[in-house]
């Protein structure tokens, strides 16, 4: 691999204008394709397999034209002080609402009126409208979302609150200027880490072009593959992190062999062969990882991963054709003048011990001592994990400045929590003698389990064979204790059909969200031995060892259940929320600790890659075990210092986003590479490394041979390549001395 990807950078260095041009025309087609595409029509969320999704199927085939999936709103109203909402005035301008509301759009579906549905509270000072529409929220158009903001301003006028709550006024999250922050400490870290400003920029530029491909490709087609709103974010989120690294990694590389003397030509096509290895494994780790989501069996989360995969690769191809090609542009300037004086003196000094070379030097005589307070360190920031409760995000987790966390909040006052999570339950009556006997039955069930506040009578479709009854739980959506009501009336529908042969099934956005978060434990733990095991096959055949890889696996997983606790305690716990913009605690996002594995995975490999194999490289060529680690921390620390930092910077620039789940992992991905980057490989590693001595790298014979040798490290390349410096002098990059 290393000897075509040297072939590779020196075609891309010599006809860079050429290469050059591809990309750039390459941007402007996915740019073009992005800015010509319709807007997309839906965001379907399903879940395949749970009882939810079956229900909500069911509903689509039975009540035909009753838009299942339609956006939802509920307006809200409280009457001022003292007053009630069924006084004249005040009944007569929700009234007026109502019929405002059924006349504002051809996409609304059902209007509700309060005094008639007896949505009014039992103390007269709240009632809410029900609007249903015929589309989903993505579908709906501007004016159908402005004549439902207009609403309530009347009644406004007239001294009544009035909030809009519900998915109708779903838009897409806003990031805010952190994420501009984020990228800007990457450039200034670039600046440190080379003191060229043309070396710096090349990164950002490269990742820059690559994300903007991967963003545009996904928007152009968001509508034919119906993709989320945040799948771009995600994908963006990442694209920047990883096209900055890899770049990072291939100029850091062509650097120090243009300091060794090589010609820029032969030194773009080393920095490939080498460097470029390095970055196909650590991108090919990431893009399985993400794809793996598609184990889960979650749409939604498989479209994501697909898109966050596809950036990644795009991130690949340009660190190993558009950088070499860029870097024929920038020549020499690549280095900064002192490196430059320094490549044209006749002699140079004895480079004096870097940072990298000290901490291996001091974790070499305190092995056990590191490897105890990083293990016992990150076991304390791990144990607030044992505590996670997963869900999925409502209104009420929404910022309380919004219209929708202030209409959560009325409902709640008025009606109780659970009436901003009503159960929908859907009986299939077509297997019962008597279904309308059934139906009552499973009402007298229902209204006899606890935590139930009300039940509204069953509603049945046209041809009588369905019919659905609408539960009010008396907790909020996201509790415990509506969690069991879920699962009790289930419970109860299984003997009800055994007796019946009615069919009950529980779903609505609650129950879904229940399911979903259910699923998501269930492959939690398949999942993350799927990663495991890949991270352990993969690093096995790169490091020709076996307690290598056992020990990379370990610290991946200490990282990993580390950063959940961090996670739960900042947003479930509230600890430091204030800092963050937390202003509502909660369940964990079903889908962040899955996610974060995967990206994590990618990720602790890089560096796993980029530092250990220099480790190893040393130690084939004669060094002892101990040298090793030093040799290794004096070529990598540095770089990967900065990549990691850079990665932090990138994605704590999205806690800024107004969406609660971008937030989230965002933290989540940021401090998961700090401890990964900082304490696991930059700590536990070289202690874990200095006590096994030569036992690291020991591989059975057998093995040895059956595994395929990739040539990471490009052995291969320096015996195929001749002329240059010597083998031993090869090898020292510029940015570590």
């Amino acid at each position: 691999m290393a000897t075509f990807l040297y072939k590779l950078g020196r075609i891309a260095f010599r006809r860079r204008r050429y290469v050059a041009l591809v990309w750039v025309a390459l941007l402007a087609l996915a740019g073009f394709g992005a800015a010509s595409a319709s807007t997309a029509t839906s965001s379907s969320f399903s879940i395949p397999g749970t009882e939810a999704q079956r229900a909500f199927d069911l509903l689509e085939k039975r009540f035909p034209g009753g838009s299942a999936d339609g956006a939802t709103a509920r307006v809200v109203f409280k009457a001022p002080e003292g007053e009630k909402v069924t006084a004249s005035a005040n009944k007569a301008e929700i009234k007026e609402i109502v019929g405002e509301l059924k006349s504002g759009s051809h996409q609304i579906a059902s209007v509700a009126d309060p005094f008639a549905a007896k949505a009014v509270s039992q103390d007269g000072s709240t009632a809410y409208i029900s609007v249903s529409y015929k589309v989903s929220s993505m579908e709906l158009t501007d004016g159908t979302r402005e004549a439902l903001e207009d609403a309530g301003e009347a009644a406004q006028s007239g001294g009544m609150t009035v909030e809009i709550g519900g998915d109708a006024l779903q838009v897409m999250p806003e990031t805010g200027a952190t994420e501009i922050i984020g990228v800007a400490i990457a450039a200034v870290v670039l600046v440190i880490t080379f003191g060229s400003l043309i070396a710096a920029g090349l990164p950002l530029l490269t990742a820059l072009i690559g994300v903007g491909i991967g963003v545009s490709l996904i928007t152009a087609l968001a509508n034919v593959l119906d993709l989320g709103s945040t799948t771009s974010t995600l994908a963006m989120m990442i694209g920047l992190a990883v096209g900055i690294d890899y770049a990072l990694f291939i100029v850091s590389r062509y650097r120090a062999e243009l300091a060794e003397g090589r010609e820029r030509e032969e030194a773009a096509g080393r920095a490939v062969g080498t460097a470029g290895s390095a970055v196909v494994f650590a991108g090919l780790t990431v893009v399985i990882a993400l794809v793996g989501l598609a184990v889960v069996n979650i749409p939604m989360l498989s479209k994501m991963g697909f898109a966050a995969a596809g950036t990644v690769a795009i991130a690949v191809l340009i660190a190993l054709t558009l950088v070499p090609a860029l870097l024929g542009f920038a020549g020499k300037r690549v280095m900064g003048r002192r490196a430059r004086r320094a490549a044209e003196a006749e002699s140079k000094p004895e480079a004096k011990p870097n940072m990298g070379t000290r901490w291996a030097r001091f974790v070499l005589r305190r092995p056990v001592w590191v490897l105890l307070v990083g293990v016992i360190g990150l076991g304390a920031v791990a144990l607030p994990a044992t505590s996670l409760e997963m869900g999925l995000p409502d209104d009420g987790s929404q910022p309380k400045s919004t219209t929708q966390r202030q209409a959560y909040d009325l409902l709640s006052d008025g009606f109780g929590p659970g009436f901003n999570g009503p159960l929908l339950v859907v009986v299939d009556t077509k297997g019962a003698s008597d279904g309308r006997t059934a139906v009552d039955r499973v009402s007298q069930e229902i209204e006899g389990i606890g935590h139930v506040a009300a039940v509204t009578p069953a509603t049945f479709n046209k041809a009588g064979d369905a019919a659905t009854i609408t539960v009010i739980p008396k907790d909020r959506p996201s509790s415990t204790e509506t969690e069991d009501l879920v699962h009790a009336i289930r419970d109860a529908g299984d003997g009800i059909k055994d007796d019946t042969g009615a069919e009950v099934l529980v779903t609505g956005a609650t129950a879904m969200n229940i399911d979903f978060s259910e699923k998501m434990n269930a492959a939690l733990l398949p999942y993350l031995a799927l990663v495991v095991g890949l991270a352990f096959l993969l690093l096995m055949v790169v490091f020709r060892s076996l307690l290598v890889p056992l020990k990379a696996a370990l610290g991946f997983l200490l990282s990993v259940v580390a950063a959940l606790g961090a996670v739960v305690a900042v947003f479930q716990w509230g600890w430091f929320g204030s800092l963050l913009g937390v202003e509502q605690t909660g369940p964990i996002m079903s889908m962040m600790p899955i996610f974060m594995v995967g990206v994590v995975f990618g990720l602790a490999m890089d560096y796993e890659v980029f530092l250990v194999t220099r480790m190893r490289e040393a130690y084939v060529h004669g060094e002892s075990p101990g040298q090793a680690i030093v040799t290794g921390f004096r070529h990598g620390a540095r770089v990967v210092t900065a990549a990691a930092v850079i990665m932090m910077a990138v994605f704590a620039g999205f806690i800024g986003s107004s969406e609660s789940m971008i937030k989230m992992i965002g933290f989540s991905l940021a401090i998961a590479v700090f401890f990964d980057a900082f304490v696991v490989r930059m700590a536990i590693v070289p202690a874990v490394l200095a006590l096994l001595g030569r036992r690291a790298w020991w591989l059975p014979r057998w093995l040895d041979r059956i595994l395929p040798n990739v040539d990471v490290e490009g052995e291969g390349l320096r015996k195929d390549v001749s002329g240059g410096p010597s083998e031993g002098g090869g090898r020292r990059e510029l940015v570590s001395v």
